[in-house]
């Protein structure tokens, strides 16, 4: 019925014609962002793009292969909305979803049963659009994606921030001579002066799309599809965004625009979906991880890990994920007793994830999932998943729905970058796709993801404390070869700039590294879901400071690139007319601990504005609550 409906004001529309060229134009609600559809005589369409009267995007082409050309223009519709909804969980308790839109149907061969809708919301923060095909009443019909034809022609001189995969580094290029594709989100800087990000929400049911220059066309961003997508209407593509700020600090601040552009909540049950912070057991035996529960409840984590090789060798297709069968070259002995370790867990309120390869999910998921449930696991850490094809982003998406099914949280991790899914089932807390600490990167990273990867949603970057070169010979595991590039202030202030629901610490760190240095305290408190968040200060590969609130109590994380500086935090985001109690954690060569992060207490207000000396590679991390 509803498609007949809509059919027939799509002849009424055809009979009444369309309104005046301003019908191709509309703004965001607060009238700075305006889109503008551009259609030629061969019946191709485009759009620009202006964000307080400057050109943002120039005139760019729209379409998808085959759908390019003697596309009539039929109808347009226009809608908008601004309400307010509360996440299960995320960097806000409440967020914000307003925007104008309109959709703008266009028969190609001017036929009806070819019709071709290109949906457009501009918000204050940014632009989205995407491709619908619509069902005809008499029927779906099969269609075939190859190639899409959208692209941003960009103002000369704008540089992007590159990377060619989703734990590499970045880099600062010119539009001219990637080495490659570029991953989303793609982060641009203007040369006057405004910040832009192009992305990918709601990413699904089809494959992934990365970005690449144009062949021919100068300053200009083509989309390039991992492969093609075969579906039957009634489907819509991704949305495709474009993200615009006067500063590289508003386009993290705006990163719910990712969550607004994907469908609500699914779940009918989400109470026991329960973030926390977590920490990684690797010894694979009863005794370490009896052990290791004892540290987490004595640090106030909420889960431990088990990570590969509790069911053998992960790479195996023999490796049975239904039988603990420890890979002997993580445990000589083999002597994990997985039921006793779950059971000792759960008496001390500590839940149990585990790690499970690609190769065992696809092969065993639909037993592995209620035979998980009944051991009484609390998730999965997906590994090594394939990425990027529509078949198995469709598998991946559609495995998250399983595990909701049986109460099982999920981290994937490698590859997989987010677009905004876990709105939809947040019982997918988290995922890699970051260059974090298993990368072992230099400090000028951890000021350039929160501005580039961040803006897609949560990382498990796995922040680690204690692995830095000059405790190397203090440590308990003296073999381990990994050594961190920051110092212990920067991996403290992490905690908090570094956003996700389940939030690795201790990475590269056992709990025999540990001498209850003071400065824990702040891994103890610090949550990892908030109630508000306010990025403060920042520039892209420079420094950042972030400031995140959970009920009355502020935590604030500030981190340099790698060199030394001194920064100012405005304390204004606290509430006018209160008395707070601040605990600054700093790098200190003075201080007493072999950590060398000092920890000192002063009175501060809102009009308190903080002078932060950071070292090279450093870090700074406030506690800040009522009095």
């Amino acid at each position: 019925m509803i498609q007949r409906i809509y059919w027939l004001l799509l002849l009424l529309a055809m009979v009444q014609g369309l309104s005046a060229q301003d019908s191709l134009r509309f703004t965001s609600p607060n009238g700075q962002l305006l889109f503008n559809l551009q259609t030629n005589k061969e019946g191709g369409i485009g759009y620009t793009v202006n964000y307080k009267g400057q050109e943002i995007v120039l005139p760019s082409t729209l379409g998808l292969e085959g759908w390019d050309s003697h596309l009539v223009l039929r109808y347009i519709t226009t809608t908008s909305k601004d309400t307010v909804w509360q996440p299960v969980y995320g960097e806000r308790s409440h967020i914000r979803d307003a925007y104008t839109e309109k959709t703008f149907t266009f028969f190609k061969n001017n036929n009806d049963r070819l019709a071709l809708q290109l949906q457009v919301r501009a918000y204050n923060e940014g632009l989205a659009f995407r491709y619908i095909f619509p069902e005809h009443p008499a029927g779906g019909a099969d269609i075939t994606i190859s190639r899409e034809l959208t692209t941003f022609t960009l103002p000369e001189g704008t540089k992007a921030w590159f990377t060619g995969h989703a734990q590499g580094a970045y880099s600062l290029l010119s539009l001219h001579n990637w080495p490659g594709e570029a991953e989303r989100p793609l982060t641009l800087q203007l040369n006057n002066g405004v910040y832009a990000a192009l992305g990918e929400a709601g990413m699904v049911d089809y494959c992934r799309t990365k970005f690449t220059l144009h062949a021919t066309k100068p300053n200009t961003i083509s989309c390039a599809m991992y492969d093609k997508v075969e579906l039957t209407t009634p489907f819509a593509t991704p949305w495709r965004m474009v993200m615009v700020a006067d500063k590289a600090t508003q386009l993290l601040q705006n990163n719910d625009l990712v969550l607004n552009l994907n469908a609500p909540d699914q779940m009918e049950n989400t109470s026991w979906i329960r973030p926390g912070k977590i920490i990684r057991e690797i010894t694979l035996s009863t005794k370490g991880a009896k052990a290791l529960v004892d540290f987490a409840v004595k640090r106030h984590l909420q889960y431990i890990h088990f990570d590969a090789g509790w069911y053998g060798f992960e790479y195996s297709s023999a490796s049975d994920a239904t039988e603990v069968n420890v890979d002997p070259r993580r445990n000589p002995n083999k002597d994990l007793n997985l039921p006793e370790v779950i059971r000792y867990a759960k008496q001390h309120g500590i839940g149990v994830f585990l790690y499970v390869n690609q190769r065992a999910l696809a092969k065993q998921l639909d037993t592995l999932l209620p035979l998980y449930h009944q051991w009484g696991v609390a998730g999965i850490k997906f590994g090594f998943v394939h990425v990027g094809s529509h078949r198995w982003t469709t598998w991946l998406h559609e495995a998250v729905q399983k595990c909701a099914k049986y109460q099982l949280m999920v981290d994937i991790h490698d590859e997989y970058r987010p677009t905004g899914f876990s709105r939809t089932y947040p019982n997918l807390l988290t995922q890699e796709g970051v260059r974090g600490n298993e990368e072992m990167p230099e400090a000028t990273n951890s000021t350039i993801i929160p501005f580039t990867r961040l803006l897609a949603g949560a990382a498990d970057h796995t922040i680690c404390y204690y692995h830095r070169p000059e405790l190397k010979k203090q440590l308990a595991e003296t073999k381990d070869t990994h050594i961190m590039k920051t110092t212990s202030g920067h991996q403290l202030a992490l905690a908090v700039v570094m956003y996700s629901p389940l939030q690795f610490l201790y990475w590269y760190d056992r709990p025999t590294d540990t001498q209850d240095e003071p400065e824990l305290e702040f891994f103890d408190q610090v949550p990892t879901v908030w109630d508000d968040t306010k990025v403060l200060a920042g520039e892209i590969g420079q420094f950042i400071t972030v400031a995140r609130r959970r009920g009355n109590d502020w935590f604030v994380g500030t981190v340099t690139n790698n060199d030394a500086r001194t920064v100012k935090i405005d304390c204004s985001f606290l509430m006018p007319g209160k008395k707070y109690k601040a605990v600054l954690y700093n790098d200190d060569p003075k201080a007493p601990t072999r950590t060398h992060v000092s920890r000192k207490e002063q009175r501060i207000d809102y009009n308190t504005v903080l002078d932060v000396s950071l070292p090279a590679s450093g870090g700074q991390a406030i506690l800040i609550k009522p009095i």
